[in-house]
């Protein structure tokens, strides 16, 4: 779902996956990132974080994130 204000989708990474092919940032908006199946790694500022099913995080404006899958079942993030 994307409109002026929005941007809202589910995000499935097998594994192996990277969200993108290198760490990005946003000038002006905010990201929040729910784990609702399965755990990764989300990169923030080159910061590793182990990220359980269940984890919440809130990527501000030009933080630089990415998001790795090391695991052997695909995960779903929105």
């Amino acid at each position: 779902m994307r409109g002026p204000s929005i941007d809202w989708g589910v995000i499935l990474l097998n594994p192996g996956d990277l969200l993108a092919e290198k760490a990005h940032g946003h000038n002006f908006i905010d990201e929040t990132f729910f784990f609702f199946e399965g755990n990764g790694i989300m990169i923030i500022n080159d910061k590793e974080i182990e990220a359980l099913e269940g984890s919440v995080f809130l990527v501000e404006p030009k933080e630089m994130h990415n998001i790795r899958n090391e695991s052997s079942k695909a995960i779903k993030i929105v």
